[in-house]
């Protein structure tokens, strides 16, 4: 039988249910064993510990219990209710338990004789109150903080490590991080199934959240640092430090939102899936084009989701207005969702988290990025979440329309943040001086799988939409604006003069046709006149010979009658 073919056994898990954590570790914690979060002050363990807790009551019907070494009950269940978890009502319908231990060092006495197995009684009183089958313990440091020998630690470790076995119960222990180590005591790690290390980073003032699997016993699982947000709407981890190119594609095409700029483009529009970049200097209307290309694909019925980094989105759905789109009524359907934040608001990994989030809430067909030129840091980190991004995007087949300021002094090889190989399809805009004003001309620089023109076009933005004028080649080149305008004039006059000089001289030739047919109808009058005199010339010529020719007669006759 082939190797493929054998049933291989896999690790029982647990499902967390954290966003993207279940991920990263296949399915979850070992189920049944114990894990060790661990980390720095702040870092989030407590909130971690919580919504394993939490989720695995609401979620997968499995109580569990709450053993605090340092927060008091009511203190816990105000701090996670943050989250939007109400750890009393849990607590009344028997599917949480908290119980919080109080640790006086000054009644510990380190001897031979210590052990924990008071604690074992109380929890596992209150597992078999509510029959839990999970636990969290935090922290542990408060629990041995007043031990200094290194033997009754480790062993009372491993004897709270393999009650935890026996009973079967999945457990989260949190513990500080030491010096050099990832716990104060160095021996929790050691004998933990699983370890999981939070961070809490700031770098140039931004903080970072980022979680590692440091070790997992019998199971494969991510082993990159990835990025975690704690808000409003809980704990989700950014599993995506490496993607492949495996990404579906289609054939179908979306419009732009702008006809003119659809009309430029071989298939008549975007191919939907693809990523789209938009560039351009201050005031040629990128925003603008994204706005288009929102309103469009909510007139098809498709959700979008709009990320601003640089205005709030009050001021985005006043500002398209001015060119005739409503995006309020969009977002009042439930179709467009903005979501906007400073980029100083999150370091760029977190950035990425609360799009990938929200990616998974909102599911949208289109989005928007405005712009990416707002994220700051250095150009190999940019480059890296950027990549991410793109990846993320296509991964779901979401068409993204991207925009980034470049400066006046822009240079092509420059500004483009390594963006320009990852787009599929990339439209420069830019204002262009000519005759003491500014006009806007775009044209398109690529746009994979599909021909497209290579004209410059001149666009103006007015509140009927966006409207591309077609190209106008002057004497001196293509004309814009004013330029193109007064060319268009003088053009208009000169057709307007050639088209009056050409009628003059129709009006000239039909006088002298007129004119001469006049004098033919005359000379055919006198000649038909004269032909008339001829004629009756000739008729009095003929009387008169006739008249001879009876005298000549009588006089013959009057002749021979006298003889």
């Amino acid at each position: 039988m082939p190797a493929e073919a054998i049933a291989r056994p896999s690790l029982p898990k647990a499902p967390t249910g954290i966003t993207g954590f279940d991920d990263i570790t296949l399915g979850g914690l070992p189920a049944g064993r114990p894990t060790l979060v661990c980390g720095s002050a702040g870092s989030g363990k407590t909130m971690f510990a919580s919504t394993f807790l939490v989720n695995g009551a609401t979620l997968y019907d499995e109580p569990g219990v709450f053993m605090s070494f340092e927060e008091r009950a009511e203190d816990l269940v105000a701090n996670v209710a943050s989250l939007g978890y109400d750890l009393d009502q849990l607590v009344a319908d028997g599917r949480i338990a908290i119980d919080h231990v109080q640790v006086d060092r000054s009644e510990i006495e380190e001897n031979g004789e210590y052990d924990l197995e008071g604690l074992f009684l109380r929890l596992g009183w209150a597992v078999d109150s509510i029959g839990a089958k999970r636990v969290v313990l935090d922290t542990i440091e408060t629990l041995f903080s007043s031990l200094d020998n290194e033997a009754v630690l480790r062993s009372e470790l491993r004897r709270l490590f393999g009650w935890i076995k026996e009973r079967g119960l999945t457990c989260i222990i949190t513990g500080e991080r030491g010096e050099g180590q990832f716990t104060r005591q160095g021996l929790e790690e050691y004998v933990s199934d699983c370890v999981v290390l939070l961070d809490n980073r700031v770098h140039d003032q931004i903080t970072t959240r980022r979680l590692r699997v440091v070790k997992y016993r019998g199971s494969a699982h991510g082993t990159n640092e990835y990025p975690f947000l704690i808000d409003s709407q809980g704990i989700s981890v950014l599993p995506i430090t490496g993607t492949s190119l495996t990404h579906d594609v289609t054939t179908e095409v979306i419009s732009s939102g702008v006809p003119g700029l659809d009309a430029m483009l071989g298939a008549g529009g975007f191919y939907r899936g693809t990523s789209i970049l938009f560039t351009g200097t201050a005031g040629t209307g990128k925003t603008t084009f994204g706005a288009a290309f929102v309103d469009a694909a909510c007139a098809r019925g498709e959700r979008c989701l709009f990320f601003v980094f640089e205005e709030s989105s009050a001021q985005i759905i006043r500002n398209a207005r001015s060119v005739g789109l409503d995006l309020a009524r969009h977002v009042e359907s439930g179709l467009l969702r903005f979501e906007a934040a400073r980029p100083s608001l999150y370091g760029l990994e977190m950035h990425l988290a609360r799009m990938h989030r929200d990616l998974d809430l909102f599911k949208p067909a289109v989005v928007v990025i405005d712009p990416i030129s707002a994220f700051n840091g250095p150009e190999a980190e940019v480059q890296s979440v950027l990549l991410r991004m793109v990846d993320l995007l296509k991964g779901r087949g979401i068409t993204a329309l991207l925009t980034s300021l470049l400066h006046q002094s822009y240079v092509s090889s420059q500004q483009d943040l390594g963006m320009s190989s990852l787009m599929d399809s990339w439209v420069r805009l830019f204002n262009e001086e000519a005759n003491g004003e500014m006009n806007r001309t775009l044209y398109v620089i690529k746009s994979r799988g599909m021909s497209h023109s290579n004209q410059v076009r001149e666009y103006v933005m007015s509140a009927s939409g966006i409207g591309l004028i077609e190209p106008y080649v002057g004497p001196e080149g293509v004309l814009t604006g004013s330029a193109r305008l007064t060319q268009a004039a003088r053009e208009q006059a000169a057709r307007l003069r050639r088209r009056q000089e050409a009628e003059r001289r129709q009006r000239d030739l039909a006088r002298r046709r007129e004119a001469t047919e006049r004098q033919i109808t005359e000379l055919r009058a006198a000649l038909e006149a004269e032909e008339e005199e001829i004629f009756l010339l000739h008729s009095e010529d003929a009387e008169r010979e006739a008249a001879l020719e009876r005298d000549r007669n009588a006089m013959h006759r009057h002749r021979n009658a006298a003889e």
